[in-house]
């Protein structure tokens, strides 16, 4: 019997439109941007989805470029049901019953793709526990995670899944993205060419923050186009993703040391940037820095590792962001020096002979004798004091008399270095006059 009091179809609102980034979610993989080396013919993917079989994979990228959903197309690609949990919120309890469910769909004939989001956040002990289930085709797994596989999955895991990886979003593919908003919207975006060119770079290739900034847009932004700055004062602006105890941490610093090394002020200084604007700890990047005035320039250029100490001096007199400056000095001191490893590989080569040669004795003559017992068997006994001669230069033998003398540092013809090796060079063709 009809409800007398319901209200008429007409007046019932419809329901509200979902968020932005859900409307537009693609379709099939096709649709999916800025991973067509996964999803193309060529790729993994797409060479999966062609021979309509599937193994276990862990897709590895930034936030936002598409790991949930090529995992979820991927099953209906394939004709698999499709299980999702995140390890943020899923325990054992929970892994218990999707890994019976999909036994019992198994036997259906059904096979199950497990999307795990966030999967470097279960424990290794809750790794281990997928491999039987990965192994006897109970599910096929498809594990998505922001951090280095290397560093956070399980060797087991790992030799039984693909590494997929997923690229950060380019300008081309947030423009693409930008397109298809404006087309769903159907009216274009109120930014100018500079705002929207500010627009993908805030959002640091993530797709899902870009359309989430768009959707803000369209309902706070009147009709009047915005400036760059205009943008600025409607969006917050995105701090870049930075992991301060993860891989970006890693990444930048390698990418920092190297530009350092390779004599490129310009990029030294842009990774510098990169890594004390989104929060890095500032006396870490100078004690990096004090490394390498030692492992890449030492002696070519004595004054660098002074730079450095008197950098760390005035950061800690002057505190920051003031003290960040002497930290820039620092670093365009070290990439513009000229550059040698030579006692970096000198001081290897050094320790690796010590270690061989054990405790062998040093010459008695050069050994103090300050005992009446260490005179009268020959400790300091006939010593040739260097500044006796008439060039300050003695030419004594100074290493263990059952080992041939060694060469452990060779400076280079660079800086401060060549005059260094001129010196040694001369001291060499003495010793060897002198016998």
């Amino acid at each position: 019997m009809a409800d007398l009091f319901a209200p008429d179809p007409q007046d019932i609102p419809a329901p509200a439109a979902g968020p932005l980034a859900d409307r537009l979610r693609p379709q099939s993989l096709e649709e999916v941007v800025g991973q067509r080396h996964l999803t193309g013919p060529d790729g993994a993917i797409g060479r999966m989805v062609a021979a309509g079989k599937l193994g276990s994979i862990i897709l590895w990228g930034p936030p936002g470029t598409g790991k949930t959903t090529i995992a979820r197309l991927l099953a209906d690609a394939v004709g698999m049901r499709f299980e999702s949990i995140s390890a943020v919120f899923s325990g054992v309890a929970d892994l218990k019953k999707v890994f019976a469910a999909a036994r019992d769909h198994r036997r259906m004939g059904e096979k199950t793709v497990l999307f795990v989001d966030e999967i470097h956040r279960f424990n290794r002990a809750q790794q281990d526990g997928f491999l039987p289930y990965v192994e006897d085709g109970t599910v096929v797994l498809v594990g998505a995670t922001t951090e280095n596989p290397s560093f956070e999955l399980n060797a087991a895991l790992l030799s039984r899944a693909q590494v997929l990886i997923l690229n950060r979003l380019d300008a081309s593919a947030m423009e693409e993205l930008l397109a298809r908003a404006e087309a769903i919207e159907a009216k274009p975006l109120p930014l100018d060419e500079n705002a929207r060119a500010a627009l993908v770079a805030s959002a640091d290739g993530d797709g899902r923050f870009l359309l989430n900034q768009v959707e803000t847009l369209f309902s706070v932004a009147g009709a009047e186009r915005l400036d760059a700055a205009g943008l600025s004062a409607l969006l917050h602006r995105r701090m870049a993703v930075y992991d301060k105890d993860r891989e970006g941490h890693y990444n930048l610093i390698s990418a920092l040391h190297k530009s350092l090394r390779g004599s490129d002020p310009q990029a030294a200084l842009y990774y510098l940037a990169r890594m004390l604007t989104a929060g890095e700890e500032p006396l870490y990047v100078l004690r990096r820095i004090t490394r390498f005035a030692s492992e890449d320039i030492g002696l070519a250029d004595p004054q660098a590792l002074v730079q450095c100490i008197a950098a760390r001096e005035a950061y800690d007199f002057l505190g920051s962001p003031e003290g960040e400056l002497a930290i820039v000095q620092a670093c365009l001191y070290c990439a513009t020096a000229p550059k040698s490893n030579a006692a970096y590989k000198a001081m290897g080569k050094a320790w690796k002979t010590a270690k061989e040669t054990g405790s062998l004795m040093p010459p008695k003559n050069i050994l103090n004798a300050p005992t009446r017992l260490m005179k009268d068997i020959g400790y300091g006994k006939n010593y040739a004091y260097d500044h006796d001669a008439e060039d300050g230069f003695s030419g004594d033998n100074y290493w263990p008399e059952e080992m041939a003398p060694q060469t452990f540092y060779a400076p280079v013809e660079r800086g401060f270095e060549a005059k260094i090796a001129e010196r040694i060079a001369h001291w060499n063709r003495l010793r060897g006059e002198r016998g």
